[in-house]
């Protein structure tokens, strides 16, 4: 542990963000077209690395069976505008209209709205008739209410997603979830997080969890920050949870669980980072909520900007960059990493000489300079 003092009754541990690192080349280098991008998760493959962030900014019905023809994961965020009401236009047009000092209050507003059951099924109904694999997201705080009417609605991957998630909450008031109880009660594999620890992930790996969302507060449209003054850099979090993952696999007798990097991803040079500190795929937001097709319309939020209580995030301008298809597969127009987010993530492995993900999560990285 690289412990740094703070002052004489208090040391912290040093931690690295994405752009802290570097992804070093090797003696090897590939062809492009030779590598894959592909992984798995249970019994369910995708041909890129990537699953959508259940955001409403990002993705609708429709640009989820978008991204899962495309090759990806697409997850609907089930408490959202799109199983609060028939049609959410009129809602999405009062949000990207409002004017900033507003956007908070009309988000709150928005999401006042009850939570229709028979929606969820309806939303779910109409990915599955697309042919795409099926993934919804509840909060941790209402899985345990709506659980049911997804499950029967035939959801095939199951999203348990929070700014953080315990396997050990502790409430006096209310009957927390029993995420082990609940798993291993379900048929269909569950993604849960986020944490950023050793410790949290190697909980939740134990409670039957597919996969471990890796993340806190990081996205740009969160301010988690600066609201709690809690932070997770992501570079550390995903090689902590990685080693998490490791370990879950000696003590359990060889059961893998999967790492999915959770925020912090900006730009096709952080998918690769994330990757080389040992993400099996990346949960993309902010970069999604770019496409042409985002329901958004160039704006960003997440749940936590709804609270009622208290705001953790708020409304951001990110902006129409590509249609969606571009900002995955490409071509790019500009250098910056926000579109063709396959095409660099297979250039890099290449260049350092890895064929496929699992490989690429052993290439060599270093820490950049500060000046």
């Amino acid at each position: 542990m690289n412990q740094v003092e703070i002052g004489r009754a208090k040391s912290a541990r040093a931690a690295y963000s994405f752009d802290d690192i570097s992804v070093v080349p090797t003696r090897r280098t590939r062809d492009p077209e030779d590598v894959s991008t592909s992984w798995s998760i249970d019994a369910y493959k995708f041909e890129l690395p990537v699953v959508a962030a259940p955001m409403d900014s990002a993705m609708s019905p429709a640009t989820v069976i978008a991204l899962g023809k495309l090759g990806g994961l697409g997850v609907l965020d089930l408490e959202g505008l799109w199983t609060r009401y028939e049609d959410p236009t009129a809602q999405l047009e009062l949000i990207a209209n409002a004017k900033q000092e507003d956007s908070t209050a009309v988000l709150q507003r928005a999401y006042s709205a009850a939570i229709k059951p028979e929606l969820i099924t309806e939303r779910l109904a109409e990915i599955r008739a697309a042919g795409v694999t099926v993934a919804g997201a509840l909060s941790p705080q209402r899985t345990a209410e709506l659980s049911a009417v997804v499950l029967k609605a035939g959801v095939e991957m199951f999203v348990i997603r929070g700014n953080t998630v315990s396997a050990e909450h502790v409430s006096k008031t209310v009957e927390p979830l029993n995420l082990k109880e609940f798993i291993y009660q379900l048929d269909v594999p569950v993604m849960v997080g986020g944490a950023v620890t050793y410790t949290a992930a190697l909980h939740l790996m134990r409670t039957g969890a597919a996969g471990v969302l890796v993340g806190f507060g990081g996205g740009a449209a969160s301010s988690t920050r600066k609201v709690l003054g809690i932070h997770a850099p992501m570079a550390t979090a995903v090689a902590d949870v990685a080693a998490a993952r490791r370990d879950y696999m000696d003590e359990s007798g060889g059961r893998y669980v999967h790492v999915i990097a959770d925020g912090g991803l900006g730009t096709s040079g952080d998918i690769a980072k994330a990757i080389a500190c040992g993400a099996d795929a990346v949960m993309l937001g902010t970069v999604l909520a770019r496409a042409a097709e985002a329901p958004g319309r160039g704006w960003h939020w997440g749940q936590e900007a709804v609270s009622k209580q208290l705001p953790r995030g708020a409304r951001v301008r990110v902006g129409t960059h590509a249609p969606l298809e571009n900002i995955l597969l490409g071509p790019a127009d500009a250098p910056d990493g926000h579109a063709n987010l396959i095409g660099a993530l297979k250039r890099s492995m290449a260049t350092t000489g890895y064929s496929d993900v699992k490989e690429f999560q052993r290439v060599d990285i270093i820490l950049n300079p500060h000046d």
